[in-house]
């Protein structure tokens, strides 16, 4: 692997990152840039990396390293990428080692912007973003929030981990950029009802397979809309996040974005059921040791209102099943008619008997098609799941 560093302030994030690259067993190449130099020195990158960096083409020159670095790397990961370092990518500058390793890579290649908002917005840098994805790069849209002094905006270098869990789904997926140009849309984690000020009717969903499908999409070159019901997750790099409680929320964030998705991914738990009422204060007990009667009215049906009545009537969409079975059918038997009834392409079919898969790392399912296909996937990582989910959508995405 090689991690280009190039002048930005964020090059003091990137030892994290490089933390992490090395920790995880991959061999790590650091190439600098001489700016890069003045926010961290040489010693930092060769005691982190094991190895000895240069940022000129004239160190080790019968290695031939302007050549052999590209040549050899499974993956070359540009962070923090700033503007100048992606205008010479873009057309095919070569004054350094770092962009005689971009020309010569034949690998996937991922960039990390970081800089101020007004520089990220400039026509010039958005048509050398627009020019690397055409040509196959991954550009991770930067994050929002506080950039160097006090301003904040859009153009914040994404968190490492975050960097580093889509660079691993690069990895798996070898560097597939299909996803890129569509607009997908995924909902995670579980709503809260509300009874009072301070209790609430929830369930146990973590929304961790909605973050991974968001990364998992992020990382196939996609732009992302996640809508998060109660996470306490990081933000996944390169993804635009969507913060809600309750189904009401859920339905209207999801609605909006839906209206010109290429694809929708229903991950969430939305409550099925929500109290007629809400009190304005925290509900007391009775001195009687009585229990309050608590009336619920049904909630909007989220997959099959977007299934039923789709802005776009090319758009893929995905429900998620969580059944146990009971005297009326098996898991699969309720599955099958959940699918007929919701009118979503896709469903994702989870045994949630015993309470499996919530809050855990890994998952299994069987993916149902509305065109009768029948998928299984066995237990293993939840990022796993996701990029077989995402290979399913590509399918039936139109060319």
């Amino acid at each position: 692997m090689v991690l280009g560093v190039s002048g930005g302030i964020a090059a003091y994030k990137a030892a994290e990152l490089l933390r992490l690259f090395t920790e995880s067993g991959h061999d790590v190449t650091v190439v600098p840039t001489a700016a890069a130099l003045e926010f961290v020195g040489a010693p930092t990158w060769s005691a982190l990396s094991g190895k000895p960096v240069a940022t000129d083409v004239w160190s080790n020159v019968h290695e031939v390293p302007h050549v052999r670095i590209g040549q050899t790397a499974d993956l070359v990961v540009v962070a923090p990428a700033t503007a100048d370092v992606v205008a010479k990518a873009a057309h095919g500058l070569a004054d350094d080692l770092l962009t005689n390793t971009l020309l010569t890579a034949r690998c996937p290649v991922v960039f990390a912007p970081a800089m101020h908002t007004e520089m990220w917005e400039h026509p010039a840098t958005r048509d050398n973003v627009a020019t690397l994805r055409r040509r196959g790069a991954l550009v991770i849209e930067p994050a929002e929030g506080r950039l160097t002094g006090k301003d904040t905006g859009k153009g914040r270098f994404p968190e490492p981990v975050e960097i580093f869990e889509l660079c691993r789904s690069v990895l798996v997926n070898g560097g597939r950029t299909d996803l890129a140009g569509r607009h997908v849309v995924v909902s995670a984690g579980g709503t809260r009802e509300f009874l009072d000020p301070v209790r609430f009717l929830g369930n146990r969903s973590s929304g961790l397979q909605g973050y991974a499908l968001a990364r998992a999409a992020a990382a196939r070159g996609a732009e992302v809309t996640l809508v998060a019901a109660n996470v306490t997750l990081a933000d996944p790099a390169g993804v635009k996040v969507v913060r809600v409680e309750t189904t009401a929320q859920l339905r209207d964030a999801v609605v909006a974005a839906a209206s010109g998705a290429d694809s929708v991914v229903m991950a969430a738990a939305p409550a099925d059921f929500r109290p007629t009422t809400v009190s304005e204060a925290k509900i007391k007990k009775a001195a009687d040791g009585s229990a309050p009667a608590i009336e619920l009215t049904q909630n909007p049906d989220i997959l099959h209102e977007i299934s039923h009545h789709r802005t776009r009537p090319d758009t893929v969409i995905v429900g998620f099943a969580a059944e146990t079975g009971d005297d009326t059918g098996t898991v699969l038997d309720l599955a099958r008619a959940k699918l007929e009834r919701k009118g979503c392409d896709l469903l994702v079919v989870n045994d949630v008997s015993g309470g499996a898969v919530f809050g855990s790392p890994d998952n299994e399912a069987v993916i149902l098609a509305k065109d009768g296909a029948v998928v299984e996937v066995p237990s293993g990582a939840k990022a796993a799941l996701a990029e077989v989910i995402w290979d399913q959508v590509v399918a039936r995405l139109p060319r």
